[in-house]
């Protein structure tokens, strides 16, 4: 254990780190059924990035922004909405949104505490190795 609150480590760890790995394989294999190009994938993989401007508001809000699009709720709604409409389109975005957040995952960037942009539930980013 690291001591920092409220961060995963050990086993429990890897297992988060490998759904991440799943879920961006996931991501690969169904987006080419929507005939999108694999340079828009590229391109719209790091959209969700974006929620990072939050933390020009400091951090508390910064780790609400940068949260709000890195959670599997949102991506995952906007997917059923995609097939229950129909709409191609949503679920493709949905998957590329999905992807980002299994990359993430994988990499080990987590999900933000208000403390710091470092803080996450997977670990320290930079300085102090993470499990």
């Amino acid at each position: 254990m690291t001591g920092e609150p409220g961060v995963v480590t050990g086993f429990p760890a890897v297992l988060l780190r490998s759904e991440g790995g799943a879920l961006l394989a996931l991501s690969l294999f169904f987006y080419p059924a929507f005939g999108w190009s694999w340079l828009l994938y590229v391109v719209l993989l790091l959209a969700p990035d974006v929620g990072m401007l939050g933390y020009l508001g400091g951090t508390r809000v910064g780790a609400v922004a940068y949260n709000a699009v890195h959670t599997y709720a949102l991506p995952a709604a906007l997917g059923a909405a995609g097939v229950a409409m129909g709409n191609g389109t949503a679920c493709a975005i949905a998957l590329i949104w999905l992807g980002h957040i299994g990359m993430d995952r994988l990499l080990g960037f987590g999900l933000k505490y208000p403390t710091s942009f470092h803080h996450t539930h997977l670990g320290m980013l930079g300085g102090r190795a993470r499990s």
